[in-house]
C-alpha cells in the first residue's frame, strides 16, 4: 500500500500521525512503569522523550503555547 503514496505524502503521514501517537504511547508506558515500580531512569527518559516529541509536534496532541507562556528573550 505504501508504494502507491508519493514520498511527500508518506513523510507527512509519518510526521502528522505516527510521531504524535508515538509520543502519547511513550507517556502511557512511562506512567505504567511509574505505577508499578515508582519513578526510575526508564520512566524519566520516556517522559523526556514524550515532552520532546510534543514540543516539536504540529498535530492535535501538541502542547499549545501563547506569547505569555514563552520565555523572554
Amino acid at each position: 500500500m505504501w508504494a502507491f503514496f508519493s514520498r511527500r505524502l508518506r513523510m507527512w503521514l509519518i510526521l502528522a500521525i505516527a510521531v504524535p501517537l508515538g509520543g502519547w504511547l511513550m507517556g502511557k508506558v512511562a506512567d505504567l512503569i511509574e505505577q508499578r515500580r515508582g519513578p526510575n531512569a526508564v520512566s524519566r527518559t520516556l517522559h523526556q522523550t514524550r515532552g520532546w516529541l510534543q514540543r516539536r509536534s504540529k498535530g492535535p496532541l501538541a502542547a499549545r503555547t501563547t506569547e505569555k507562556d514563552r520565555p523572554a528573550r
